[in-house]
């Protein structure tokens, strides 16, 4: 399996958004009732947001045969060298294949003078706590989260990252 790794542009939004409602809806059934899930999608991925994402953060997508597969959404580095993962979303059919890995190894590697990764988690999200975990990152706090009339256990996870 052929993946290729490349900066998200703006014709990739309309894709980027089913990766991103697809992989919600599987994340978090069972945990983020299915109408708050289309209500956070609806605002957070409308095409305004993601014009504004392209061009205030850092976004790269994964494609396997032409079709987005995944992405991996970044904030600027901050002058501590503190940059937020906001996302990285892959479609279910290609979990498991690096393609996640692959994604964040790209992240670590543009981000000029990058020293930590902080994203926040929902608890009960197993495929990204797991991962995440896989990758170095290190639970340092656990808060609730008000998402929407819907309370979340989150737990704020650290990867430092070596240069």
């Amino acid at each position: 399996m052929d993946v290729t790794i490349r900066e998200m542009q703006i014709e990739d939004i309309e894709q980027v958004q089913q990766v991103a409602k697809t992989s919600w809806h599987y994340t978090y059934e069972g945990i983020i009732p299915y109408d708050i899930q289309e209500s956070f999608l609806n605002s957070a991925y409308s095409d305004e947001m993601m014009q504004k994402r392209l061009k205030n953060s850092f976004i790269w997508v994964a494609e396997v045969g032409g079709k987005i597969v995944g992405f991996i959404n970044f904030s600027p580095v901050k002058e501590d060298g503190k940059a937020e993962l906001g996302a990285v979303y892959i479609l279910p059919e290609h979990h498991g294949k690096g393609i996640g890995t692959a994604l964040l190894k790209k992240g670590i590697k543009t981000l000029e003078g990058v020293k930590e990764i902080v994203i926040n988690v929902e608890k009960d999200n197993r495929i990204g706590t797991t991962f995440y975990k896989a990758k170095g990152f290190n639970i340092v706090s656990e808060f609730d989260d008000y998402f929407d009339g819907h309370i979340l256990k989150t737990v704020r996870m650290v990867l430092k990252v070596e240069n």
